[in-house]
C-alpha cells in the first residue's frame, strides 16, 4: 500500500537508527481498515528499514501469534507481536488509525494505537529489555495520551526511545526494589507474583506493571519476577518467605515453582493479569484471610490447601497444560527417532530392523551399516519418548524435585509394558506426589537435603512400587486390548476411528486436540518397539494424512480462486505446499487466523475424508513423521496418496464455496455484488 501524506517518514526510506524504533518506521495516518493490510503495512516500513528480511515469513509469524490469543488491551491499543527468524534486531512499528483496528480487545474497543513488536529469535537481553520497558509503559496514560496527541513522526520515536518524557508526568508508585521499607513495614498485605507469556515480549511485562499498579491501589506491597525474553531474575528467597500470597499469571509453567509451596496461591492466564489486575490482587487478600496468615512465612495446613485451590484456573485447564507440557518436550524426540528410523529403512530395506548392534560391526563403506546406524539412533530415540513424557509431565506440576520421579515411573512403564498410558498416569503421579512432599514442616537440619536426597528418593521408591506393583500390570493389560482392538478394526469401524483422528487433526491445527490425536498414534506406534502391529500402522497412516490436508487444501485454493484471498494469504499459500507435504498441519494457521469461521470448518472436512480413505484403503505408515518424503515407508502408496488428493479437494471445495458465499452476502446493496471467482 503506498502512502498519502508527506510526514509519514522524515527519515528516508531505509536508512536505520539505533533505536527502537525510527522516524520511517512510524504511520501517523494508518489507513486500512482491515486488521491484516494494517498489519503488513506496519510491517512494509520494517522490511524497508532491513530490521525484517522476509516479509511474508514475518507476517506468517504474526499470524501464528494472533491466532494463539488477541493481542488487544484495551483503551484503543493494540500489540500485533513475535519471535521470528525474520526479523534482524528488536523493533518497533507503530501506527496511528483514525478509524481504529479490531484487535479483539476485552473492552471491545477499537485500536488507534497499534505497535507492532518484532523480536529476533536470539535477541539479546539488552535489546529484550527495551521492549519489555515499552511494555511497562502502555500502562500510562500520560505516555499513551502523548502519542496520540505527537504530532510528527519524530516526536513518537524520542517518545518511545525515552528520548522525551511525556508531561505531565504521572505520579506512579516506586517499583518494588526501590519501594520505601518503612512503607513494606507498614504493609498490611505483602505479594510476590510472577508473570510469563509464550513470546516473553509483551503480555509478561504489561502483566507485572498492572499487577504493581493495583498493589499499590489497594495499599500493598508487591514483588514481581518477570520470566520473560529479557531474562528473570528470580525472587530472593526472603522475599518469597515474607510473603503472604503468590500472584501467578502465566501461559507458561512458572520456573522452580516448589519456591511458593505452602503459600495461598492466586493462579490464572497472564492476560488476566493485564485486564483484572485489581480482582486478583484483592482474590489474594481473600485467601490470606481465609488461611489467617497472621504468621509469616505461611506454611500452615490450611494455607497449603489454599494453595492448591485458589486462583481461578479450573482442574481441567491445569491437567491439559501438565499433559501439554509433557507432550511438547516428548515430540522431537518422536520427529528425530522417527525420520532416522524411515531413512534406515530407506536405505536397508525392513530387514534392517533385525541388523546387529552397530558397536561392533560397523563398516564405513557398507550401505547396510549406515542404514543399520540409523535405526539403531532412532530406536533410540524412541526408547525415551515414553520417560520424557512422564518426566516432564511431573516436572509441569512440581517443577524440577519431581523429574526424577516421573521419568523413572516412565521407564518402569516401558518395562512393564504399559507404555504411553502408563507414562501418563506416572506422570502426573509423580507430579502430585512431589507436590505434596514439598509441602512437609521438617526440621532446619533436614530442610536442606529434602530437595536432593529426601524428596529423590521417596518419589522415586514410591512411583517404582505404583508402577511395578499396583498400576503396571492393570495399564498393561489395557495396552495390549488396546492393540488387539487395533489390530481387530476392519470395515465400518475402522472408517468411523479415521474420520474422528481426522477432525481432531484439523480442529485447532497443531492445538491440544491436535497432539492428543497425534500422541495416540505415535504412542501405538512406538511401544511395540521395531516390529508395530497392522493395527497400529493403520492409525498412524490415517493421523498423518489428516494432518496433511489443510495446509495442502488450502494452497491449493489460493491458485483456484485467487480472488478470494488477499496477497499476503496467497504468498502464505506457496509455504502452504511445502509444509502440507511435510506433515506440518500449521501451515493452515495463517488462514484459520484470518478466517476461522470458514476455514477451520473447510480443513476438518478435508482431514476426515483423508482419515477415513486411509483406513479404509488399509494404507499403512513406519515412520510418524515425514510427510510424503517418506513415502516408501507406506503401505498401498498409490492409494494413501489418493486419499490425500481427496482431502485436499474436499476442503479446497468447502473453502471456495464457504468464502464465495460470504463474497455474493450483500445481495440487498443498489449495485450487484462482483462474481466470486
Amino acid at each position: 500500500m503506498s502512502d498519502t501524506s508527506s510526514d509519514r517518514s522524515s527519515a528516508p526510506t531505509g536508512e536505520d537508527g539505533d533505536g527502537l524504533i525510527t522516524p520511517a518506521l512510524v504511520d501517523l495516518y494508518l489507513a486500512p481498515a482491515d486488521k491484516n493490510e494494517a498489519l503488513r503495512s506496519l510491517a512494509q516500513r520494517l522490511a524497508a528499514a532491513g530490521r525484517v528480511t522476509d516479509l511474508d515469513g514475518f507476517l506468517a509469524d504474526i499470524a501464528a501469534r494472533e491466532a494463539q490469543a488477541p493481542t488487544g488491551l484495551g483503551d484503543g491499543i493494540g500489540i500485533p507481536h513475535c519471535r521470528s527468524p525474520h526479523v534482524t534486531r528488536p523493533s518497533l512499528a507503530f501506527g496511528r488509525s483514525a478509524r481504529g483496528l479490531d484487535f479483539d480487545a476485552p473492552d471491545g474497543r477499537p485500536a488507534d494505537l497499534v505497535f507492532m513488536i518484532a523480536a529476533p529469535d536470539g535477541a539479546d537481553d539488552a535489546h529484550l529489555g527495551i521492549l519489555a520497558s515499552l511494555a511497562r509503559r502502555l500502562m500510562d496514560p500520560a505516555f499513551t495520551g502523548a502519542l496520540r496527541a505527537a504530532e510528527s513522526p519524530t516526536a513518537v520515536a524520542a517518545l518511545v526511545n525515552g528520548e522525551e518524557s511525556p508531561t505531565p508526568e504521572p505520579a506512579a508508585p516506586a517499583p518494588a526494589d526501590e519501594a520505601d521499607p518503612e512503607a513494606e513495614a507498614d504493609a498490611t498485605l505483602r505479594l510476590v507474583a510472577v508473570t510469563s507469556c509464550p513470546t516473553g515480549i509483551a503480555h509478561t511485562y504489561l502483566a507485572a506493571q498492572a499487577l504493581e499498579l493495583a498493589a499499590a491501589r489497594a495499599g500493598a506491597v508487591i514483588q514481581v519476577e518477570t520470566q520473560g525474553s529479557a531474562g528473570s531474575t528470580p525472587l530472593a528467597p526472603e522475599v518469597i518467605a515474607a510473603a503472604d500470597a503468590v500472584i501467578l499469571a502465566h501461559d507458561l509453567e512458572v520456573r522452580d515453582r516448589a519456591r511458593f509451596a505452602g503459600k495461598p496461591t492466586v493462579d490464572v492466564g497472564v492476560k488476566a493479569g493485564v485486564n483484572r489486575p485489581d480482582e486478583l490482587v484483592a482474590e489474594a487478600a481473600r485467601l490470606v484471610a481465609e488461611a489467617g496468615s497472621a504468621a509469616r512465612p505461611a506454611t500452615t495446613a490450611a494455607t497449603a490447601t489454599a494453595s492448591t485451590t485458589g486462583g481461578g484456573e479450573h482442574w481441567a485447564q491445569r491437567l491439559r497444560r501438565y499433559l501439554m507440557t509433557g507432550v511438547s518436550y516428548m515430540i522431537p524426540f518422536v520427529a528425530a527417532g522417527g525420520l532416522l528410523i524411515a531413512l534406515g529403512f530407506a536405505i536397508g530395506g525392513y530387514r534392517i530392523a533385525s541388523a546387529p548392534s552397530v558397536l561392533g560391526h560397523f563398516d564405513w563403506s557398507s550401505s547396510d551399516s549406515w542404514a543399520a546406524l540409523l535405526f539403531q539412533t532412532g530406536k533410540t530415540s524412541f526408547g525415551f519418548l515414553v520417560p520424557v513424557l512422564s518426566g516432564y509431565i511431573a516436572w509441569a506440576i512440581a517443577d524440577r524435585a519431581a523429574l526424577a520421579a516421573g521419568i523413572v515411573g516412565g521407564a518402569v512403564s516401558v518395562a512393564v509394558g504399559a507404555g504411553f498410558l502408563g507414562g501418563i498416569v506416572s506422570g502426573l503421579a509423580a507430579g502430585f506426589l512431589v507436590l505434596w512432599m514439598v509441602r512437609w514442616k521438617v526440621p532446619r537440619t533436614i530442610a536442606g537435603i529434602m530437595p536432593v536426597v529426601v524428596i529423590p528418593l521417596l518419589s522415586v521408591a514410591a512411583v517404582g512400587l505404583l508402577m511395578f506393583v499396583v498400576l503396571g500390570s492393570p495399564i498393561a493389560s489395557a495396552m495390549t486390548g488396546l492393540t488387539n482392538w487395533l489390530n481387530g478394526l476392519s470395515g465400518s469401524n475402522a472408517v468411523l476411528l479415521g474420520v474422528l483422528l481426522g477432525a481432531m487433526m484439523a480442529f485447532d491445527l497443531g492445538g491440544p486436540l491436535n497432539k492428543v490425536a497425534y500422541t495416540f498414534a505415535a504412542g501405538a506406534l512406538t511401544t511395540a518397539g521395531a516390529t508395530p502391529d497392522a493395527g497400529s500402522l493403520k492409525v498412524m497412516a490415517a493421523v498423518m494424512a489428516a494432518g496433511m490436508t489443510p495446509p495442502l487444501g488450502l494452497a491449493l485454493a489460493t491458485v483456484v480462486r485467487r480472488r478470494l484471498f488477499t496477497a499476503e494469504e496467497r504468498e502464505n499459500g506457496k509455504a502452504a505446499w511445502v509444509l502440507g507435504a511435510s506433515f506440518i498441519t500449521e501451515g493452515a494457521i495463517p488462514f484459520a487466523a484470518a478466517d476461522p469461521l470458514r476455514v477451520i470448518p473447510a480443513g476438518i472436512a478435508g482431514s476426515m475424508t483423508a482419515g477415513g480413505l486411509v483406513m479404509a484403503f488399509g494404507s499403512t505408515l513406519r515412520a510418524p513423521h515425514g510427510g510424503i518424503w517418506v513415502l516408501p515407508l507406506i503401505g498401498s502408496p498409490f492409494l494413501y496418496l489418493l486419499a490425500i488428493a481427496a482431502g485436499t479437494l474436499v476442503t479446497t471445495t468447502a473453502v471456495v464455496l464457504l468464502k464465495g458465499l460470504r463474497k455474493q452476502a450483500p445481495v440487498a446493496s443498489p449495485e450487484p455484488a462482483p462474481a466470486a471467482a
